[in-house]
């Protein structure tokens, strides 16, 4: 089993690791002037290339206050549908709770999260959407007892279904 964590937007972050959090792979997708089905399909793709049906995929929620929200959207239902689809069951966690796993804070501004992510840890990565993705994987990790979770992540937890 692998854990697979989505941080999904025009820079998608994606983040495997294995049972003891190894990270298997990381990788940041970059599609910024989506403007056509077929851009929006490669970048689809893409992500659905990393995932099979053996995983456990955790997602990034939606972020209402984004400005570019309907192309946001978009990403986040094709690939709602697609593991759908192939019938690859996922968890979605909202930005405030990966914020608040990671950081014991539901408000931790991105330098935040990098930094207690390393702490925690031992990650580091340049990019925001992969230090996402690798906290999303991790509570994958968390929801299937691979670890034993501190007490404010197990709050978090319990709220995901």
């Amino acid at each position: 089993m692998r854990y697979v964590g989505l941080d999904l937007s025009t820079k998608t972050g994606v983040c495997i690791l294995s049972p003891s959090g190894e990270v298997l792979y990381e990788e940041e997708f970059v599609y910024k002037n989506i403007t056509t089905p077929d851009d929006m399909l490669l970048l689809i793709f893409d992500v659905m290339d990393c995932i099979s049906e053996k995983d456990v995929v955790v997602i990034e929620g939606f972020g209402y206050a984004s400005k570019t929200g309907f192309l946001l959207g978009g990403i986040g239902w094709a690939i709602r549908m697609e593991l759908s689809k192939r019938n690859i069951p996922f968890y979605v966690v909202a930005p405030t709770a990966l914020k608040k796993y990671a950081t014991g804070s539901g408000k931790a501004d991105k330098r935040k999260v990098a930094v207690e992510v390393n702490k925690r840890w031992g990650f580091y990565s340049d990019s925001d959407n992969i230090t996402d993705a690798y906290v999303l994987a991790q509570i994958g990790r968390g929801l299937k007892g691979e670890y034993e979770p501190i007490k404010v992540q197990q709050e978090v937890l319990k709220k995901i279904k």
